[in-house]
């Protein structure tokens, strides 16, 4: 499991593009049969991700938690992006179309991913976060995430949002997650940005079309900075920094937070005028 430090909004803008990304962008997250984790000082919220092809893989108890188990003081939220999978929590075994949720609460003591079929394998993205309460391991499918149109192809951002774990959906101690898929005609997500010092945030970047690209804006409003995202690529993003990006073509991305709040509207809107 990599460790990456916090960084302030000062040191961020002395950084060329080979420093941002080696702190911001994880790249190669989804591996064949490996799981990679990539633990965060930003919250202390653990980014995964796996393509389990001819093994079943196993969530690991990484040494740095100084934990019995991965989830002994944690919780798990998972989104399949890919064919369908098999996903072991305790000793109930949940099989996840694309685009479906698992929530694995606290106290889960064996966790494991696999796919059913090799030739059409699944894609697990996880996001991890500290947890002090018990919450039932629970699954959604895409018709049960509240979905929610927004934005308009006037402004080329026409989306919708899946919300699945948060306060209305599946219960947590802190973790929020969901996705949005924006309609082929429209590249901009988050628009106009928002900030959140309450907590941070990971975008995970899916369904970019070969050959396509999403530059990533990132960094204080005021002082914007920008990272070329590829097919199944996340970014970590500071709670003083701003999130949102614009493709090359149409895509999709899993959101996903932790920190102070639980409230999933809490955010500090940027005019696109003060953005610089």
């Amino acid at each position: 499991m990599e460790v990456r430090f916090q960084n302030s909004p000062n040191e961020t803008k002395q950084m060329d593009t080979k420093q941002l990304r080696d702190n911001f962008l994880i790249e190669q997250l989804i591996q064949k049969d490996k799981l990679k984790l990539v633990y965060s000082h930003y919250d202390r919220v653990i980014v995964g991700g796996v393509s389990p092809v001819d093994a079943v893989v196993e969530l690991p108890n990484e040494p740095e938690l100084k934990a019995d188990y991965f989830l002994q003081r944690r919780e798990l939220g998972v989104v399949n992006l890919g064919g369908p999978g098999i996903i072991q929590a305790a000793d109930k075994s949940y099989e996840l179309e694309k685009l479906d949720c698992l929530y694995v609460g606290l106290h889960t003591e064996h966790v494991s991913f696999a796919s059913k079929d090799k030739a059409n394998p699944a894609i697990f993205y996880m996001l991890s976060a500290p947890a002090h309460s018990e919450h039932p391991t629970t699954q959604f499918a895409k018709k049960d995430a509240f979905p929610t149109e927004t934005g308009s192809l006037e402004t080329s951002n026409k989306r919708t949002i899946y919300r699945y774990i948060h306060a209305d959906g599946i219960k947590s101690c802190q973790l929020v997650m969901g996705l949005t898929i924006l309609d082929t005609g429209s590249v901009w997500n988050t628009m106009p940005a928002h900030t959140h010092t309450r907590r941070m945030e990971a975008y995970f970047y899916f369904d970019v079309p070969k050959d396509q690209r999403v530059i990533h804006l990132m960094g204080e409003p005021s002082e914007s900075r920008h990272l070329v995202v590829n097919n199944n690529e996340a970014i970590l993003s500071a709670p003083w920094s701003i999130h949102a990006g614009c493709g090359t073509s149409n895509y999709g991305f899993v959101w996903g937070m932790a920190g102070e709040n639980y409230t999933y509207s809490d955010m500090d809107l940027v005019d696109i005028a003060d953005l610089k």
